[in-house]
């Protein structure tokens, strides 16, 4: 009979920690950052700053990953319940519009790397929750540089002078 009572007390507690190790009902606000000017810069930044609530108390503590265009990044935790992702992309690459940030716990981020190593597409495991980001773009610079316009305009002002001298000899 104890072996059984101490065989149920164990099962209890373990489902309790697998519950509280799990983030239900997440609301997540988020407030997104990146580059506005890339005339200088060889890649584009971006931050995405969110807080997370969970409906059972204790889980925002949890760790937490994203994933980005395919790509895994660490999520950091930067105050109660607030948490940081940011990535660099190429200017290249790096296009304007929505951003898909997938978070994902530590259960479904081992399912991530499992799928991961069996070569299987990730977008298959569930994730925690799903953030959409807008990037409005960055400006590149103009689109004829200054240089390239002073030296047509002063073409132009010599070819004036030039044939206006010769009309003027004539």
């Amino acid at each position: 009979m104890v072996k059984f009572v101490l065989a149920s007390a164990v099962l209890c507690c373990a489902m309790a920690f697998a519950v509280a190790n799990s983030c239900t009902n997440p609301e997540v606000k988020t407030n997104f950052y990146s580059t506005n000017d890339a005339t200088i810069v060889s890649q584009i930044g971006f931050v995405t700053e969110f807080t997370l609530k969970c409906s059972n108390a204790g889980a925002e503590k949890l760790p937490l990953f994203a994933e980005v265009l395919g790509k895994l990044a660490p999520v950091v935790r930067i105050g109660e319940n607030k948490y940081q992702v940011s990535w660099n992309e190429e200017i290249k690459k790096a296009s304007s519009g929505s951003y898909m940030i997938r978070l994902f716990d530590e259960e479904s981020y081992a399912a991530v790397r499992k799928a991961q190593r069996a070569g299987e597409d990730i977008q298959a495991v569930k994730p925690l929750t799903t953030v959409t980001v807008n990037f409005p773009g960055a400006y590149k610079g103009p689109w004829v540089n200054s240089e390239i316009l002073a030296t047509g305009l002063a073409g132009f002002v010599a070819y004036v002078a030039f044939t206006t001298r010769s009309k003027l000899m004539a």
